[in-house]
């Protein structure tokens, strides 16, 4: 593993969600989560493991066991601005996108490298996986509300819906926290 290097970016958590698990996405707003190993328990997509979906249906039969780096859902507060006005609404909510956390300070948030660390005040630490890509499920829970709105979503999501990661040091993380951006010393892929 390439060594970690703090920049100079820190994001303040702005909104917090437990997304519950069952068959929605809407997320229940909180003030603070307990983030353990599994990721938030009792959260969708909580654990250590899930189950493989079509997001890498090019490596494995849908349902196949995998290793669950997809705990959490991050969003920037100022990609949730410009999708809003891509959409022509005034603001798009962080409970129609099943979202975990969002954060505000930090430029280009969609594409902050793999492997990149956000760490809270007590430590807590999650790991970046990789850029959540725009699908159906948010559109839903937005037309639920906003009729007309959620077919507008997916198109004005694109290369802004924020990242997935999953919890490598457990602890508590609450509105208004810092997240510190360490990213890995590793140049990029040129092959």
């Amino acid at each position: 593993m390439p060594t970690m290097i703090e920049t100079q970016y820190t994001g303040e958590i702005t909104w917090l969600g437990h997304v519950p698990a069952g068959e929605g996405l809407r997320a229940n707003a909180v003030e603070q989560l307990e983030l353990g190993f599994d990721g938030d328990s009792g959260a969708r997509h909580a654990g250590a493991n899930r189950a493989s979906c079509v997001r890498v249906k090019n490596l494995y039969p849908q349902g196949t066991e995998i290793r669950n780096v997809r705990q959490l859902t991050i969003l920037s507060e100022e990609e949730l601005a410009l999708i809003a006005a891509d959409m022509g609404m005034e603001w798009v909510y962080p409970e129609h996108l099943g979202v975990s956390i969002v954060v505000r300070g930090i430029p280009d948030f969609t594409f902050v490298p793999p492997s990149s660390r956000l760490q809270g005040p007590d430590g807590t630490t999650v790991v970046v996986d990789t850029e959540n890509r725009p699908c159906i499920f948010p559109a839903k829970e937005i037309e639920k509300d906003h009729a007309g709105f959620g077919p507008k979503f997916k198109p004005a999501a694109k290369n802004r819906r924020g990242i997935t990661a999953w919890v490598e040091r457990p602890g508590g993380l609450a509105v208004g926290d810092a997240l510190r951006l360490f990213i890995p010393d590793q140049r990029p892929w040129a092959p």
